[in-house]
């Protein structure tokens, strides 16, 4: 087997997650350089690839500049950095796996599916749970047809309230247009799933929601403006910035230099400052907190997907002519694993055991590692991407017209949306 030699640019959470698997999968990959601003960041990416001679650079730029050192870039900078710097590897003529969301604008989003077909490089996307065994098992049992033709699919999509507050409040993607939207930077994930499952191409989307809980108006009486500052609600408050020193600890490590190890004494004077200890009810952002999208598709199915801060975890029913499919969280919370519940219109029903075991976030049910398995398989032969660059588009075009919708008011034509954005 020919090794894939890989190299990163911003080596944060998702890039270091990528890296390590890859090491793990030494037959088929060596990972030879990255690129960090942050120095702790690139120490830790050589711990975790266990290459003393890792190539490191300060910037993408420096790497970029250098020869040509690998077979494929692993891109996971911030959203709004993701297509300069992929532009930038084709021409180099590197091969790209590329974080999602794809570029923070539409017009990004469609320029760059047009340079990476001129330059005939393969860009693949990090839609991690197309490689689930959860979602591979969906769409296995869809495509085998015991559902019949799917008349419509209900997703949803709970982001939990702390998750909420750390990302979307407090954090990296809560101020629009530093960020994509919402049902983009949180959900393409989902609207990917719904499209890949549903295998037709959208026409037209609905959509509403807002910003509706985490406001001034919505702060508790006496709440001070950081969570340092002697807050009287403390204890019972849900976005309690105090909280990265408990339970939510493990979020440090990627917001906080040096954060793993950091005292309880020195997480708290860094709150006191950080962006991440602002009380929620007083910060600058402005995405939606809620959205449900409404999506119609060429042969007359139907689509709904919502996301929310106020649930946890994702859910999904198909409905088909010959019956009905339902799985996720709420399954999961009930019987104690995974499982796929399969309804005939006979009234009877099969189960479904699925196995999400697997290294990379827990929450991707072994997504990561099915994604670092196909990277393989696709830049080493010449069959069309699972998650390639065209595909992802697709359903990046959903979310981006869906916002649309709910912040106009109107019907969204997917054919006329695209044109508009070209």
């Amino acid at each position: 087997m020919k090794r894939l030699r890989l190299a990163g640019i911003g080596c944060g959470g998702r890039t270091r997650t990528y890296l390590e698997l890859a090491a793990q999968m030494p037959e088929r990959y060596e990972v030879v350089a990255a690129a960090d601003p942050r120095e702790e960041r690139l120490q830790d990416t050589c711990k975790r690839v266990g290459n003393p001679n890792l190539r490191c650079f300060a910037f993408d730029e420096e790497l970029l500049a250098a020869e040509k050192l690998a077979d494929v870039i692993v891109i996971g900078t911030q959203d709004a950095y993701h297509v300069e710097p992929c532009i930038k590897a084709m021409k180099k003529g590197y091969d790209v796996l590329l974080e999602k969301p794809i570029a923070t604008h539409l017009k990004d989003v469609l320029h760059l599916e047009r340079v990476a077909e001129k330059l005939g490089r393969k860009v693949l996307i990090c839609h991690v749970l197309r490689y689930s065994p959860f979602y591979c098992k969906i769409k296995d049992l869809v495509a085998s047809g015991i559902l019949g033709d799917i008349i419509t699919i209900n997703a949803d999509e709970g982001i939990g309230p702390f998750h909420m507050s750390h990302s979307y409040v407090r954090g990296h993607w809560a101020k629009s247009p530093d960020a994509a939207p919402l049902i983009i930077s949180k959900s393409c994930h989902d609207l990917d799933i719904i499209r890949w499952v549903i295998d037709q191409n959208c026409v037209s989307v609905a959509s509403h929601g807002s910003l509706m809980h985490f406001t001034e108006s919505n702060a508790p009486e006496g709440a001070p403006k950081r969570c340092t500052d002697g807050c009287p609600h403390t204890q019972n408050c849900t976005y309690n910035a105090l909280g990265y020193t408990k339970r939510h600890r493990s979020w440090l490590q990627w917001i906080m230099d040096g954060g793993a190890d950091a005292s309880n004494d020195e997480v708290i004077e860094w709150l006191k400052t950080s962006k991440w200890g602002r009380c929620v009810y007083y910060c600058d952002n402005d995405v939606a907190d809620h959205q449900t999208a409404s999506m119609v598709f060429e042969n007359g199915a139907t689509a709904t997907f919502t996301v929310s801060a106020f649930s946890h975890g994702r859910n999904i029913e198909i409905q088909g002519t010959k019956g009905r499919m339902y799985a996720g969280h709420n399954t999961k919370c009930q019987s104690g694993s995974d499982i796929i519940i399969h309804e005939h219109l006979t009234g009877n029903t099969t189960q479904y055991h699925v196995n999400t075991d697997g290294g990379g976030y827990d929450g991707h049910g072994g997504g990561d590692v099915g994604l670092m398995n196909a990277l393989y398989d696709e830049m080493t032969n010449d069959k069309p991407m699972c998650s390639g660059l065209s595909a992802s588009v697709e359903s990046h075009v959903i979310g981006y017209a869906a916002d649309a919708a709910r912040l106009e008011g109107r019907l969204i034509n997917l054919k006329e949306f695209i044109l508009k954005h070209m």
